[in-house]
This record gives structure tokens, C-alpha cells and sequence, in this order.
């Protein structure tokens, strides 16, 4: 590793650790902050029989060999925000209708949502399937909303990996206590994946959980799907040379820089960042209350035609403010893993090209993990195709010692 990735590594675990464990080694540590998991509310989602699970998952051709019934809940808890300071986040936390008292637990970690009704616990059924399909197969399966997302509030700081990782954990912990209410427990090795920014989000909690710093529980394995783990080095130069479509192109930049700017100020105008008339109207299309449509029909067709001459090489050769957003989420591969891990990915993918991954496998997680090339197909096929072998892998995983 050299010295400029060494610091930046440094300066990325300090903050994890404030904004996981509180540098205390316990997520749920109240002397320092807040009731990190602690439940605030549970609210019904749904209930399914064996049959109604099986007729669902066909439909959204997630299918399981066998399928239980299964009950859904939306979990409101506590964690924390970018800064540190006490908020709140929601989840859904499927649970299997089975005589099983300790069940094995996966958390399954959501692609790019850009409006906050359509994550998994409100009304977002396509990341809400691939979350039963875990649950049908028997396990507990959770899946975080993220910040700002569902019915945490505030904006949703996107591919920020310090808070999808804090989310993520702290959603363990409310899970554990609506579990444990219903007299049944979570074994505590974890099995870990996600999709897309998901798959970001799931090396940040893998490796939390790898390290040892959410109370009570471990790591079983992980499987990330088509994740953007290296925006410095691949995924922001590749949105400008052409590698990424020009429109999900356009949406990442945008999404990207404004999310960053709430928490690393990136400009003081967004006219600084985005061209007229976008400058005007991008913040509000990033407000969590309109869909993909609405938003990619508010922005141009390429990156040149949204950013100024001054991002455009911002994102070619980031510095300052830019570089330390990267670099806090970049490190989400510079980790020694314990147990399994798969990274699979596509060649044909054209919104997080397939070099992201090959990035990660140069990285420590490398050293230990297994690329899995799904061939000749885009970025949302990629995850069709890999959930069926992550649940059969899964299932053939087993935990710890």
C-alpha cells in the first residue's frame, strides 16, 4: 500500500470508527451517543403463506425451491447521521414462518433509489422481493432503508460507505431485540450481501462486522453484486470517457454531488458545479420526492451538458473537499476478510463498469475473495443472475467456529 492510500485508509477508519463503534469497540454504547439499534417503532408490512411467498417470488422470478410464509416488518431505529449526531433510520426485517428458534440472518443491502418511498420497507417491490426470497428460504433476512430513505429523515446521503456501514449495523441490533420479543434469536455470524450501491454497502458492513465492532454479532460471508467500490479510480473517470452510458452517467454525477456537498461542501452555489438551467432545479430533483423518471427527465443527456469545466476535471482529478469524499468511501476493499467473499460482477455492464471490481480484487479484499464474471450483460441483469448462486452459496457457507 502506498503512503498517499495508507493515510487515506487511516483518515476512512477514524471515521468509521466514530460513526460505527464510537471508537469503543460496541455499537450500542449510550454513555456516548445515542441508543445506537434501539427500536422506536414496528410496524406490520405483510404476511405471506408458503404458497402466496412462492406465487410472489415467481412472479418477480426470484424463485426458491421450497418456500416458507413469511411476516414483514418496517423497523424504525436509532443510529447516526454523516456528522455523528443521534437520528433515525427504517428497515424491513422479513421473518420466516418456520418452527426454527435461532435462525441464521442475511442483510441484504438495496441498489440506487432515488426517491424514498420505493426503498424496501415502504413500497419499493423490487428491492422488497429480493428480500423475501432470502426470508423464503428460511433465513432472516433485513434489508436497510439507508439515511434518508423510507422513513428516516432528512436527504439520503448517497454512496456515502461510512453511513450505508452505521445503517446497516444498527439495523442488526433492532432486528436482534424484535426477535428476541417474539422468543427466538439471530445466529450472530452474519451472511452479507447487496446490490449496486448496495454492494458498497455491504463491504462496509462486512467489514465491520469482520473487525469485530458491532456488539454480538460476526461475519459469516459476503457476496457483493456490481458495486462502484473505486469512484476516484474507476467509476467517476469512466462516467466521462464513455465506459458508463451517458444518461446513468448523468444521474451518478448528479446524485453524487449533491449528496456530497451536505456533507463535505463541495460548493457554495450548486451554478459552481452544474451548468444553467440544471444548476437551478438539481437539488430539488435529488429531494427524495421524485422518481428516476422525473429526475433523468429534469437533466441533460451527457455530463459535459450538466457539470462546468471545473467538476468536469474535478471528477477526472479529484482534490480537496472531492478527494475526501472519494477516499471515505474508496476503502471499503482495504480489508484482510476472514471468511468467504465473492464479488461478482459483469464485463457488459455499462453503469458500474466491470474494472470497479477488479480494482477491489487489487486491493487486501482481494487477496482473500473470488471475482465471479458474469459474462456479456448489463448492470440490472447482473443481479438477477447472481442472487439464485448467492442463496446456494449461502446456504452451503458455514458459519464460524
Amino acid at each position: 500500500m502506498t503512503m498517499r492510500r495508507a493515510l487515506l485508509s487511516m483518515a476512512s477508519v477514524l471515521l468509521l470508527c466514530v460513526l460505527v463503534t464510537g471508537c469503543g469497540g460496541e455499537v450500542n454504547d449510550e454513555a456516548d451517543g445515542p441508543a445506537r439499534g434501539s427500536v422506536v417503532s414496528v410496524t406490520p408490512v405483510f404476511e405471506m403463506t408458503g404458497a402466496e411467498t412462492a406465487g410472489y417470488l415467481a412472479e418477480w422470478k426470484y424463485p426458491v425451491a421450497v418456500a416458507n410464509g413469511v411476516r414483514a416488518h418496517r423497523v424504525l431505529y436509532e443510529t447516526v447521521a454523516a456528522d455523528g449526531t443521534p437520528t433515525t433510520a427504517s428497515g424491513l426485517v422479513v421473518i420466516p414462518d418456520t418452527d426454527a428458534p435461532r435462525l441464521r440472518l442475511v442483510s441484504y443491502a438495496h441498489g440506487t433509489t432515488v426517491r424514498r418511498d420505493e426503498a424496501p420497507s415502504a413500497d419499493g417491490e423490487t428491492e422488497r422481493a429480493r428480500t423475501v426470497q432470502f426470508a423464503a428460504a428460511g433465513y432472516a433476512a433485513v434489508a436497510p432503508d439507508y439515511l434518508g430513505l423510507g422513513e428516516g429523515p432528512g436527504f439520503h446521503p448517497y454512496a456515502h460507505a461510512p453511513t450505508e456501514g452505521s445503517a446497516s449495523a444498527d439495523l442488526l441490533l433492532a432486528a436482534r431485540s424484535l426477535l428476541a420479543d417474539q422468543d427466538r434469536e439471530l445466529d450472530p455470524n452474519v451472511l452479507v450481501t447487496g446490490f449496486s450501491q448496495g454492494a458498497q454497502a455491504a463491504l462496509a458492513l462486512g467489514r465491520e462486522l469482520n473487525g469485530g465492532a458491532v456488539e454480538g454479532f460476526g461475519l459469516a460471508a459476503t457476496a457483493a453484486v456490481s458495486g462502484a467500490y473505486a469512484v476516484q479510480e474507476v467509476q467517476a473517470p469512466s462516467a466521462l470517457d464513455g465506459r458508463v452510458e451517458s444518461r446513468r452517467a448523468v444521474l451518478f454525477l448528479g446524485y453524487w454531488i449533491t449528496a456530497m456537498n451536505r456533507i463535505y461542501h463541495l460548493y457554495d452555489d450548486p451554478a459552481q458545479a452544474f451548468r444553467p438551467p440544471y444548476a437551478q432545479r438539481i437539488e430539488a430533483l435529488f429531494d427524495g420526492r421524485h422518481d428516476l423518471l422525473a429526475v433523468s427527465s429534469g437533466l441533460p443527456a451527457t455530463p459535459e451538458k450538466l457539470l462546468t469545466a471545473q467538476f468536469l476535471e474535478l471528477a477526472r482529478n479529484p482534490t480537496g473537499a472531492a478527494l475526501r469524499a472519494m477516499a471515505d468511501s474508496d476503502t471499503v476493499c482495504d480489508w484482510t476478510p476472514k471468511t468467504p467473499v465473492r464479488l461478482f460482477a459483469a464485463r457488459g455492464d455499462r453503469s458500474v463498469p466491470f474494472e470497479n471490481s477488479q480494482r477491489c480484487m487489487k486491493a487486501e479484499l482481494g487477496g482473500s475473495a473470488e471475482l465471479v464474471d458474469l459474462g456479456d450483460i448489463d448492470h440490472g441483469e447482473t443481479v438477477r443472475v447472481a442472487l439464485p448462486q448467492i442463496l446456494d452459496w449461502f446456504r452451503r457457507t458455514q458459519p464460524p467456529a
